[in-house]
């Protein structure tokens, strides 16, 4: 299922973005100021972001380039009453990925969103992510640690490449349950399990280890002092 976040103080317009996208099978978070939503933003995973302009507490505009100026890459669709040429520069040029103006069509809403989901992912599709000396072919799903290659689970690769997509950010553990198995979640023994097995492939057989914990929260990559981060 799709994992959108809607950053929108109307509520009107919230509720019937909710209403919609539950009927077509998409899973909605919401916020209704522009710190809260750079709050779930950089501490979760979504597949797009519905972002408002004009917000309180942050506008949309400075919510964006926080992201942006955080690493993340998730696809930013900005909505505004505002329809101005400025406006909308504004918004593109601090890293939003498409703008589009209230009222909208929903249809339109809905077509835009899953173009950005799907040019997003084949992106992603056709990269190479690193963090350190971690490199994520994700095209033929292939991690390495310093050029060895990690015998991983495909549970295992899909929480390494959620630790380097957001290095060295924390990733809560809720979040890595709902990436593995959405809203039927295990006892937190089989996550625990997860981990270990990636931390036996990614720390034990080198001298330095990577993979940080912090206790009842979540999981988090760290080089150390002697290493850089490749970009």
């Amino acid at each position: 299922m799709q994992r959108a976040l809607l950053i929108e103080d109307n509520r009107d317009i919230a509720g019937m973005l909710f209403d919609f996208f539950e009927c077509n099978n998409m899973e909605l978070d919401y916020a209704d100021n522009g710190e809260l939503g750079l709050k779930l933003a950089l501490e979760n995973t979504f597949d797009i972001i519905l972002l408002d302009l004009m917000l309180p507490r942050l506008d949309g505009v400075t919510v964006c380039q926080r992201l942006r100026d955080a690493g993340i890459s998730t696809p930013i669709l900005m909505l505004t009453a505002l329809d101005s040429r400025e406006d909308e520069l504004r918004g593109l040029d601090v890293g939003a990925d498409d703008y589009l103006t209230k009222p909208f069509d929903l249809d339109i809403l809905y077509a835009r969103v899953q173009a950005l989901i799907r040019r997003h992912s084949g992106h992603v599709s056709t990269s190479v992510l690193r963090y350190g000396d971690i490199s994520i072919h994700l095209k033929s799903g292939k991690a390495y640690r310093q050029e060895k290659l990690l015998a991983l689970t495909p549970s295992t690769f899909t929480i390494l490449k959620m630790l380097v997509s957001q290095a060295p950010n924390l990733v809560t553990k809720e979040d890595i349950a709902y990436q593995l198995w959405q809203d039927e979640k295990p006892n937190n023994d089989v996550l625990r399990s997860h981990i270990y097995q990636l931390r036996s492939q990614l720390d034990k057989p080198f001298e330095s280890n990577i993979l940080k914990t912090q206790p009842k929260i979540g999981f988090y990559l760290e080089v150390n002092s002697d290493d850089s981060p490749v970009s």
